[in-house]
C-alpha cells in the first residue's frame, strides 16, 4: 500500500474541507480552521502554534495573500519537521544488529518480519532472531513469517532468556555469513519494571556478542494511539538508547499527523512507516511524499 493510500482516512478526516480551487484568497477564519485541522489530525502543538503565528503575520503583512501560497508554507514547515537521520544505522559492520522494541499490539512482530523482507529485497542477507520469549505466539508468528518470506530464524524457547537468544543469534549470523540480524524482543509493558530492565540486558548482551552492537533500536509505536503513545514511548528510550521510530497503521486512523508529534516530543526519526498488513506494507520515511500524502491538492 501506498503513503498516499495509507493517509487517506487523515487527509478526508479534517483537511480535505479546507481546499478550494485556484488561487481561493486567504482569510482569517481559514487559517482557524486549518489550525483546528491540523490540531484534529493529531499534529502537536508545539509545531502548530509557530507555524500558525507565522502564517498569520505573512497575512496580516500582505505577503502571503491565497490558500495555494499558504500550503506551500505548511509544507515546508512540516517536511522540515520530518528530516534527519533517516537511514538505517550499522551498514558496513558485519553483522548489522537491530532491535525492534514496542508494546504488545504495536505491530512489532511484523515489523520486524517486513523490515527483514525489506532488506532481502535490497540485496542483503538478514537473520531473524525470535527474543520475544514471554510469548509462545510471538515466536509462531515470527517463525511463520520467516518460512513465508524466506529468511533464516534463530528462536528462543518460551520463557527462556531473551538476551542469549540475540547472542546466540549475532554469533550465527557471523558464523553464517548474514549481513543483519533483526531481533524481535517482548512486548513489554512500559509500566513493568521488571520487563524494561531486562530490555536493558537485551541491549548490554548485543554488545558483548559484537563490539558496538545493537547499531539501531527501533521502536514500534501504533499510529491509530496518536500522541497518547509519547508516554509510553518515553520509557523505552530512556531504557534501550532507541535511535529511531516505526509508526505503524497509519492506515486505520484519521490521525496521521501524531507522526509529527512522535518525532518533535521524542526528538527521534521516524524511520519507517507501517501502511498496511502486506509484506511490503513498510516503507522508509520519506518527508516530501508524507506531507504531499497528508494534504490534499488545491488544485
Amino acid at each position: 500500500m501506498s503513503v498516499e493510500r495509507a493517509l487517506d482516512k487523515t487527509r478526508g478526516g479534517f483537511l480535505a474541507r479546507l481546499f478550494g480551487r485556484g488561487e481561493e484568497p486567504l482569510s482569517a477564519g481559514w487559517l482557524d480552521a486549518l489550525e483546528d485541522a491540523l490540531l484534529r489530525a493529531d499534529v502537536s502543538v508545539s509545531l502548530v502554534d509557530p507555524l500558525l503565528a507565522q502564517l498569520r503575520d505573512l497575512f496580516a503583512t500582505g505577503e502571503v495573500k491565497t490558500v495555494p501560497k499558504a500550503f506551500a508554507a505548511v509544507r515546508e514547515t512540516l517536511v522540515a519537521a520530518l528530516a534527519g537521520d533517516l537511514g538505517l544505522r550499522g551498514d558496513g559492520k558485519r553483522p548489522r544488529v537491530i532491535l525492534v522494541v514496542g508494546v504488545n499490539g504495536s505491530g512489532k512482530t511484523t515489523t520486524a518480519a517486513k523490515l527483514a523482507k525489506r532488506l532481502k529485497d535490497a540485496g542483503e542477507k538478514p537473520l531473524l532472531a525470535g527474543a520475544d520469549t514471554f510469548r509462545a505466539a510471538a515466536i509462531e508468528q515470527l517463525e511463520r513469517w520467516a518460512e513465508r518470506i524466506d529468511v533464516p530464524i534463530v528462536s528462543g524457547k518460551p520463557e527462556g532468556d531473551p538476551a542469549a537468544v540475540v547472542f546466540d543469534a549475532v554469533n550465527a549470523a557471523g558464523a553464517r555469513g548474514n549481513t543483519t540480524v533483526i531481533a524481535d524482543t517482548a512486548g513489554r509493558l512500559h509500566t513493568k519494571g521488571q520487563l524494561m530492565d531486562e530490555l536493558g540486558k537485551i541491549v548490554r548482551v548485543t554488545g558483548r556478542a559484537r563490539e558496538g552492537a545493537p547499531d539501531e533500536v527501533l521502536l514500534v509505536l501504533d499510529g491509530t494511539a496518536g500522541q497518547n503513545a509519547i508516554p509510553q514511548a518515553r520509557q523505552f528510550t530512556q531504557t534501550a538508547a532507541v535511535t529511531g521510530l516505526v509508526v505503524t497503521k497509519l492506515d486505520g486512523t484519521a490521525k496521521g499527523g501524531a507522526v509529527f508529534a512522535i518525532a518533535q516530543e521524542l526528538k527521534l526519526p521516524v524511520k519507517l512507516l507501517g501502511v498496511g498488513e502486506k509484506a511490503d506494507d513498510l516503507v522508509p520515511m520519506d518527508p516530501t511524499a508524507f506531507v504531499n500524502a497528508l494534504l490534499p491538492s488545491t488544485h
